[in-house]
């Protein structure tokens, strides 16, 4: 069983996102790996555990992004790769994704391809679906639970409206959701052995394409304009004069 597990480095969940310059910024915040793609990583070594086979952890980014990938490597993924090049600049979801499915092409045999639900610094959650269908593979997303017999998958799909048992053989890709279970922390062990671990990157040469050309572009940002916001406190001798008061204001401002 091969299997692949896309983990994105982004700001902390903490962190105030502002546009300066016409670009995102988020001062000295740290990068963390994707919360999401804790669960993917999770999935993946619940399958190799139950199935056998190798997980390999890949990132796109610069070399910052090898600290996603080590995270991975601490809980347990056998390998990573981390592709980079200068040309992979403003990309779109749809770009994102010919990347993806040229670098699964590029590993080959890979059985099982593993994504977080969403990046939490574009919250789109459109890339699973969109490599699932530039590889010709099932799109299993918002997993709660994965079962493999065979070539067969059933997975339990998670969502507002309730739950979807639906099947599909391999490979496949999956994205993950919270349902799926808590992601494992890395061992101390994981740990050491991540940070003496060697990564590979590969180039748009080595994939062999061209850079992908985004649908859809954003030539600048810019921060919501600012509002005046005036507050008035109401005050009177009883709980009924004060209802009164704040009925009668609500009425001028055309609120009721």
């Amino acid at each position: 069983m091969k299997i692949v597990v896309f983990v994105k480095q982004v700001p902390d969940s903490a962190a105030k996102v502002t546009a300066e310059n016409g670009q995102a910024a988020w001062g000295d915040a740290p990068m963390v790996i994707n919360p999401w793609d804790e669960y993917a990583v999770e999935a993946a070594l619940q399958q190799k555990e139950a199935h056998g086979g190798t997980v390999t952890a890949i990132s796109i980014g610069s070399e910052n992004a090898k600290e996603a990938l080590k995270h991975a490597l601490a809980m347990g993924a056998d390998d990573a790769i981390l592709v980079s090049d200068p040309a992979l600049k403003n990309l779109d979801t749809q770009a994102i994704a010919r990347l993806l499915a040229a670098i699964v092409q590029k590993v080959g045999g890979v059985d099982m391809a593993f994504f977080g639900r969403q990046a939490i610094d574009g919250d789109s959650g459109l890339t699973p679906a969109q490599t699932a269908r530039l590889l010709g593979w099932p799109a299993l997303t918002l997993a709660a639970s994965i079962k493999l017999e065979g070539s067969t998958v059933t997975v339990e799909r998670s969502f507002e409206e309730g739950r979807q048992i639906v099947r599909a053989n391999l490979p496949a890709v999956f994205s993950l959701v919270k349902d799926f279970g808590e992601p494992r922390y890395p061992s101390f062990m994981g740990i050491r052995k991540a940070s003496k671990a060697e990564i590979p990157t590969w180039t748009l040469n080595d994939l062999g394409i061209a850079a992908p050309t985004p649908a859809v572009s954003w030539p600048t940002l810019s921060n919501p304009p600012s509002r005046e916001v005036k507050c008035e406190f109401i005050t009177g001798s009883s709980a009924q004069e004060i209802a009164e008061k704040l009925a009668d204001k609500l009425i001028a401002e055309k609120v009721l």
